[in-house]
């Protein structure tokens, strides 16, 4: 492997991922023609199709693959087929939270980004967001309700059965995430939101305080204020850009984020990345990197796919595992070249001729060769 080589698996798993992943890896191939690197990927199966050929959703074939390698980029999971099998077995649960543990992805960053051309796109009214939307979601990944211990149902044998989830957190988890925090906002405007519960529980009463002290160590120069998950829904859904950065837990980052998704219109543009607490080969974070949206099955297989987000957060991968700020930011130009330009899936047609995921991204490479 030559020193300019980009070492990552590729997993794109069910539904339109391998649609989508396909066209992504010949723009990420160009994008190294013009930036020169080369890509040194190999793909494996997760999810359902894992299931269907390897019996689980996470081979230790596709596991060990990913521990070879700086960075994952993911595509997507599920599908109606596997919604018959036990939770703990079904791909998303099977596939996504054992790599999240496997390669401590503590944070998840997923931009919030409408073009002031894609309005329409969004729910909300055009007035309230004449130029679109750009905050950016910091939610901490592997902490939380979702990993905490006893986690358990239990039959009482008088009729009834109890369920249990804990929610845990410890100092050094809150930092580490407000950290993430405070780099991000650092790179845009220099504000954070930190969105908690702490009227009312434990955890978040022990999150504000660490926030709070933290910043006031570590990041004077960003402006820190505090918002109840309640309320912090609602202000989205009023006006977004009131927001830079939000950072928030494990569950309400899992909220907040999909409320996102919305209010920015359709989920084929939203990319997202996820990094490790430890470093790659290159001494970058190790990610896993993303589209917002699921698997899509009832549009599966016919070529329509917007492979937006996965072009995205392969731009994503090449910023943060890779260090190639300048042609993450090509492929970022190109894609909104590409969009603004009129060239548009079904999903953000708005009254365009809808292209299909082939001519989506053909647009996008073609933006490509201005962008550099």
């Amino acid at each position: 492997m030559s020193d300019n080589s980009l070492k990552f698996a590729v997993l794109p798993g069910d539904g339109i991922g391998p649609e989508v992943m396909d066209v992504t890896l010949s723009v990420l191939a160009r994008v190294g023609e013009k930036f020169g690197f080369q890509l040194d990927f190999t793909c494996a199966d997760v999810g359902g199709i894992a299931i269907d050929r390897h019996g689980t959703a996470l081979p230790e074939s596709t596991l060990q693959l990913c521990r070879a390698s700086d960075a994952i980029l993911f595509g997507s999971v599920g599908g109606p087929q596997w919604e018959s099998l036990p939770p703990k077995e079904q791909p998303e649960r099977a596939a996504l939270l054992p790599l999240r543990k496997a390669f401590s992805l503590f944070a998840n960053i997923r931009p919030g980004l409408l073009y002031s051309e894609l309005t329409d796109a969004s729910p909300l009214k055009s007035e309230r967001i004449p130029d679109g939307i750009d905050i950016v979601c910091i939610r901490e990944l592997t902490g939380g309700i979702y990993f905490g211990q006893p986690k358990e149902t239990t039959d009482l044998g008088n009729g009834e059965k109890r369920a249990v989830d804990t929610m845990v957190y410890h100092t050094s988890e809150i930092e580490r995430i407000a950290q993430v925090a405070i780099d991000t906002a650092r790179a845009r405007g220099k504000r954070v939101c930190s969105v908690d519960k702490a009227n009312v529980l434990e955890t978040s009463v022990l999150w504000r305080s660490v926030v709070t002290e933290y910043f006031k160590r570590e990041a004077a120069d960003i402006e820190l204020s505090h918002m109840y998950v309640d309320n912090a829904a609602m202000q989205l859904a009023r006006d977004p850009n009131q927001f830079d950065v939000l950072f928030t837990e494990n569950m309400f980052g899992d909220i907040l984020s999909d409320e996102m998704g919305v209010i920015c219109g359709s989920l084929g543009m939203l990319a997202s990345a996820s990094l490790g607490a430890q470093n790659n080969r290159l001494g970058k974070p190790f990610g896993l990197y993303e589209p917002s949206g699921g698997t899509a099955p009832d549009i599966a297989g016919q070529g329509i796919a917007n492979p937006c987000a996965q072009i995205l957060s392969a731009a994503l991968m090449l910023r943060y595992s890779f260090g190639l700020n300048d042609a993450a930011d090509a492929i970022e130009k190109a894609v909104r070249t590409a969009v603004t330009g009129g060239t548009r899936t079904a999903d953000i047609a708005f009254g365009l001729p809808a292209v299909n995921t082939a001519a989506m991204a053909d647009a996008v490479l073609q933006a490509l060769e201005s962008a550099v």
